[in-house]
């Protein structure tokens, strides 16, 4: 093994008066000291071995290696258990010195030992006792297995620190070894997110059909007009219909395009700045220096404490001593307990330290760690390969315009085939034409497909969802992917997190059992306090109890006001349990720091200040498991206040504080109610507290022990701390947000269905679950009243290691593998999964995703017989919320990813299709509600754009097959289907949603876009438009006493034949523009138009260039010279206006077809289940109605 190096700074000398050895760099180390227990009593060995290396590389001409390498360190931080901290001393430290010794380790010599092989010999020693300790041993808190457990990781740690990572834990790694240790072990920053290029985005936005479609027709328009013109003309402007095609497609492409690249370097700004504030003390050359998170190495010494409260940078190794260190690890787990960390403990990346303060060594950075494995998963960077659970990139609205646009460009094709197979029919066949006219054939022709394919449809999605992600940004909601904002609107199931989404991710007390009365809030929105004080609670009971809160608690434990009045509290920081009781001080009127202040023995200001030493705190252990804080009375003596574990501080009551007040005598049944209610508290996943307090002589001793009653290790509890008064139990939980189960019941109501997912035990997330409206009390077996875990029908509930084992199976090569069937048998009925890991969302979002359980109509009618669980019929639309970094795999996943922009870390951010701005969970029914009003503003102008292009395409190829040529010319249809139609999709895509879009349940997948009631609006809309067009075609000159078009067409001159065509076409469609903004079939379809400024400005706009193209676009849209006379122009109104009583009769046949279909098919039923209906009974020739006759179900459904 190669030895290791160490940092270059000596270690810290013991003050023992013991001689030191001179070296010629100045520096000196202590000889060992036999009564060195530093590491253990490693220390000799290890300082010895460090001190040689030090005089021989004190010059640094060559950098330190390593035993052991970054996979092996990511190993110890994932398995994060101790058995892998052994593994890791063997791997390190044994192995690598029985293969430098070929096989054969040093014995050590008692006479000269070598301090080499004794280390190794030590580290042999004390693997062997980390293997051999007993789980169950060391499972038991404090008891001796356990502690000597406790003692061996602190060993081990030391060891890793000091011999493999050659660090120290007093001076830190050498400054001049970070860029070697970088290269070595990895960086901790990863490489940038891979943005797309312009170039590529373009690209990308370029593929969709109708795109592909109107390229190669402009293209084609350009060639066929350019290299077709009649000798002795000139192409001045015969290239501007295929060109304008093209202008339109590169109009689309760059909007799309310049969007999504826009919002990536916004993103890329909010990265960089948020990285550049993130900073950490390391410990370098002895010296404390202030380093980004992104500079962290494997080997840096981290101090940290519950005042800086920073989030760790990288996973860590804890070393000794600690002081009482808990760690706030939801935003990896999703689990708001507070964990406990001792040394040789792996302290994970992204998690907080939230109390009491340690030191640690950095254990594995980047990709290596926790944290940084998922950050590279989202971010998509070269050092992630990618994950076997992915799922599909179009979104449901993409999908389904895709499979449009190529239908009609079918139908186009043959539309085109049709015209240009006439003309050549009947113009070369029968009227005998030139053979050059095919030309002019093949034109015409492609005139037909072009009106045949919505070359507005395109920028009208643009358009919409660009238009919605603006609005709902008003609407806190951040859009991140435009095609995101349909996508909600067709979400089918949401699968949410509890703790930052559900809940405040702050813990509050929720209940109190005092006077024995129980104070349990069910209302989110008021405060316990604010309860209790409806109740009529005593104030003497008040006093006490805020007494008890305010003095034992510590100083650091503190609340913000969002003003001097103090009547609004911002937020707490300290000891979140403290934090919590101390809010409930606030709700009952009364505050901490004024009690604190005027208590002598506790006051640090003024003359009470003076005093402050006569106060006694007993600090809180883990031992105790309580805390108390004794202060000197006026009276003389002390009152000694507790508080602590529920059923610690009950056993050591004898007496409790009555409704009145009063002290009395806590007898057997006044225990057990206690104790009941905390047990009930614990069900409902509350975490539960008991405050007690004593009156104390003058001169009593604290230090006296009383032996009869014991603390968890054993040992004596403090005398002082027996014979309490109860004051009351206190239930504290993270609280649902006030706006939840609203929120949760218009989703109910919108047929979005919503799963709770935590890392939480199962109490809380069925608690959570039940206030917020997840669950409901037939999900609970019946005949049951408590609303907790264990009363839950089967499959409702599910803890992750069950889940696991029941989706995933092993192949015959012995590899996990995704279960689709399992999974289908139980999604159904599961509404929460607790315990969960990371990856179960994922596995969660992706089952879902995937599911066909639809197509299975016997299962599913048997689910509805048997459980009332009815499944959505198509396949499912997931959106996924989330705050933590655990999160960020699985919103990236699902088809529509929510994140908390307030509390969310930046993975889940940058993971995320839309970030909640204000944290608001109810801001996903407005997600919700724009996203289904993005679908029907699509919807409309799909109305509108196909019934423009049926009329027109039906009109140029009537005009084909009986003239050769199009009534309209091409630019007039340019005019019509690309800038009116392009005008016509923003005016129907800035219609503002409306309520009633979230009261009809989500689109199907498979649902075509089109409508029943769509089709018979285009369809009656288009008839009505062909037979004006007809009439005026053939009819116009007789009726209208003019000239026929095709007469003076052929002299190469415009008509006002054609004109009044063009000019009636467009304002139909003008007209049909107001039809178009209702869907279902509403009477009244100017209802809320002139609520939306942008649609009737638009509408006028349109409106007047119409007017100005007809009256002086002679040359450039082929129109008669001098525009029309009134009369025309009246005539041309009057045709567009009837648009209008035409929609309310293709409404009113649609509703009697409606009604006469319903009818036909209830006289089938009646047929053939008539023999079931409801009969009366007769009695000799009577006739009576027998009292119990019962109406059968005449048919299913019913």
């Amino acid at each position: 093994m190669t030895e290791p190096k160490g940092s270059f700074d000596n270690p810290q000398q013991p003050d023992n008066g013991t001689k030191t050895t001179g070296h010629s760099n100045g520096s000196s180390v202590a000889p060992p000291s036999s009564g060195d227990m530093r590491f253990g009593g490693l220390a000799g060995a290890v300082e010895s071995s460090i001190s040689s290396i030090r005089d021989s590389q004190r010059n640094l001409t060559e950098l330190p290696s390593f035993s052991v390498t970054a996979d092996d360190l990511a190993v110890l931080s994932t398995e994060n258990s101790r058995v892998a901290l052994a593994d890791l001393l063997d791997k390190g430290v044994l192995k690598s010195s029985k293969e430098q010794i070929d096989g054969d380790v040093k014995k050590v010599d008692p006479e000269a030992p070598d301090a080499h092989a004794k280390l190794v010999a030590d580290v042999s020693a004390l693997v062997d006792r980390m293997r051999a300790q007993s789980s169950d041993d060391a499972a038991k808190e404090f008891s001796e297995g356990a502690l000597e457990a406790d003692r061996n990781a602190d060993i081990a740690a030391n060891v890793v620190t000091t011999v493999l990572l050659q660090s120290s834990p007093e001076h830190g790694i050498d400054p001049r070894e970070v860029e070697h240790r970088r290269t070595v072990f990895g960086s901790n920053a990863l490489s940038d997110k891979k943005l797309e290029s312009f170039l590529k985005l373009c690209w990308e936005a370029v593929q969709d059909f109708v795109l592909i479609m109107l390229i190669v027709l402009g293209i084609i328009g350009i060639v066929v007009s350019t290299t077709t013109v009649p000798e002795g003309e000139k192409c001045t402007t015969c290239w501007i219909e295929g060109f304008a095609i093209l202008v339109s497609v590169c109009i689309v492409v760059l909007v799309t395009a310049g969007i999504d690249y826009a919002k990536q370097f916004a993103f890329i700004r909010l990265t960089r700045s948020l990285n550049d504030t993130n900073t950490k003390l390391v410990l370098r050359g002895g010296k404390q220096v202030n380093v980004m998170d992104d500079d962290v190495v494997v080997g840096d010494i981290v101090s940290v404490n519950s005042h800086n409260a920073a989030s760790i940078p990288a996973d860590c190794l804890l070393l000794g001593p600690v002081a009482e260190l808990k760690m706030d690890e939801s935003m990896l787990t999703g689990e708001s307990k507070l964990v406990n960390k001792r040394p040789g403990d792996i302290i994970l990346s992204g998690t907080n330290v939230v109390q009491g303060s340690g030191k640690m060594v950095v254990l594995a950075v980047g990709v290596n760690s926790v944290a940084g494995k998922i950050r590279a998963r989202v971010y998509e960077t070269e050092d992630e390969t990618g994950d076997e659970l992915e799922g599909e990139d179009e979104s449901p609205l993409f999908v389904k315009l895709d499979t449009l646009a190529k239908r009609i460009g079918l139908m186009g094709v043959f539309a085109a085939i049709i015209a240009f197979a006439g003309s050549c029919i009947i113009g070369l066949a029968v009227h005998k034409d030139p053979v050059r006219d095919l030309i002019d054939y093949l034109i015409t022709a492609i005139t037909v497909l072009a009106v045949a394919v919505p070359e507005g449809l395109p920028l009208a999605v643009t358009l919409s969802l660009a238009y919605s992600s603006n609005k709902m940004m008003k609407d806190m909601n951040l859009v991140k992917h435009l095609d995101a904002c349909e996508t909600m609107g067709c979400a089918t199931t949401i699968c949410t997190d509890k703790t930052g989404t559900l809940t405040a991710n702050q813990m509050t007390a929720r209940a109190l059992y005092c006077g024995k009365q129980n104070y349990l809030v069910a209302d989110p929105e008021l405060a316990l306090g604010d309860y209790m004080k409806q109740q009529g609670v005593n104030d003497e009971l008040v006093d006490i109890l805020c007494d008890c809160i305010a003095i034992d608690t510590m100083d650091e434990t503190v609340l913000d006001y969002k003003d001097d009045s103090r009547a609004q509290i911002d937020k707490g920081h300290g000891n979140p349990t403290e934090v919590a009781l101390l809010q409930l001080v606030h709700e009952l009127g009364q505050h901490y720091g004024d009690i604190r202040d005027t208590t002598k023995g506790r006051s640090s200001k003024g003359a009470l200040g003076e005093s402050l030493a006569e106060g006694k705190q007993i600090e809180f252990s883990s031992a105790r498991k309580l805390m108390s804080w004794a202060v000197p009375l006026e009276s003389g003596g002390y009152r000694l206040y507790c508080k602590g574990a529920a059923e610690v501080v009950l056993g050591r009551c004898t007496k409790f504080i009555s409704s009145d007040g009063s002290s009395q005598t806590l007898d057997d049944a006044i225990t057990e109610e206690f104790k009941e209610t905390s047990l009930a508290y614990a069900r409902r996943g509350m975490r539960c507290l008991s405050l007690a307090f004593r009156d104390l002589p003058d001169g009593y001793d604290f230090d006296a022990e009383f032996d009869k009653i014991t603390n968890s290790d054993g040992t004596p509890a403090k005398a002082a701390e027996t014979d309490m008064t109860a004051i009351a139990l206190v239930g504290i939980e993270d609280p649902l947000r006030k706006e939840v189960p609203g929120a949760i019941k218009k989703c109910y109501e919108a047929g979005i269905d919503v799963r709770l997912v935590t890392g939480d035990n199962p109490n809380t997330a069925v608690s959570i679950a039940y206030q917020a409206g997840i669950l409901r009390d037939f999900h609970f077996v019946e005949d049951t009243t408590e609303r907790v875990a264990t009363n839950l029908k089967e499959n409702v509930l599910m803890e992750g290691k069950v889940f696991r084992s029941k989706v995933f199976r092993v192949d015959d090569d012995g590899k996990k593998e995704f279960d689709q069937t399992a999974f289908d048998k139980i999604w159904p009925s599961l509404r929460v999964l607790a315990r969960s890991s990371p990856d179960d969302k994922l596995t969660l979002a992706h089952g879902l995703n995937q599911s066909n359980l639809f197509a299975d109509r016997e299962y599913c009618a048997k689910l509805k017989s048997e459980k009332g669980i009815t499944v959505f019929p198509d396949r499912q639309v997931v959106a996924m919320t989330g705050d933590g970094t655990n999160d960020a795999p699985a919103l990236k996943r699902a088809d529509i990813g929510f994140a908390m922009g307030i509390a969310g870390t930046q993975i889940a951010k940058d993971a995320a299709d839309i970030i909640l701005l204000d944290d608001n969970f109810a801001s996903i029914v407005t997600a919700a509600k724009w996203g289904r009003n993005v679908y029907a503003s699509i919807q409309k102008f799909l109305q509108f754009q196909l019934t423009v292009n049926i009329a027109a395409v039906v009109t140029a190829l009537t005009g084909a097959l009986a003239y050769q040529t199009s009534p309209l010319a091409a630019i007039q249809l340019l005019w019509v289907n690309l800038l009116m139609d392009s005008l016509a999709s923003l005016a129907l895509a800035s219609e503002p949603p409306v309520d009633e879009l979230l009261q009809r349940p989500p689109v199907n997948r498979t649902d075509s876009m089109i409508t029943k009631h769509m089709a018979a609006n285009m369809v009656g809309q288009a008839v009505y438009q062909i037979t004006v067009v007809m009439v005026l075609l053939f009819a116009g000159p007789r009726l209208l006493n003019i000239e026929p078009g095709n007469e003076v067409e052929a002299r190469d001159e415009n008509s006002e034949h054609y004109t009044i065509i063009f000019n009636t076409f467009v304002w139909m469609q003008l007209f049909n523009e107001v039809n178009s903004r209702k869907l279902k079939g509403e009477f009244n379809v100017f209802k809320g138009m002139f609520n939306n400024p942008l649609f009737y400005i638009i509408l006028f706009t349109t409106a007047g260039l119409q007017c100005l193209i007809v009256q002086f676009g002679s040359l450039a849209f082929h129109v008669v010279e001098g525009g029309l006379d009134g009369k025309m122009w009246l005539l041309s109104l009057a045709f567009g206006a009837g648009s209008l009583p035409i929609q309310q009769l293709i409404n009113l046949l649609y509703r009697i077809a409606q009604h006469f279909k319903q009818g036909y098919r209830m006289k089938k039923r009646r047929s053939k289940y008539g023999h079931l209906s409801t009969q009366k009974i007769r009695t000799h020739g009577e006739n009576l109605s027998h009292p119990h006759s019962v109406e059968l179900s005449g048919g299913p459904g019913r």
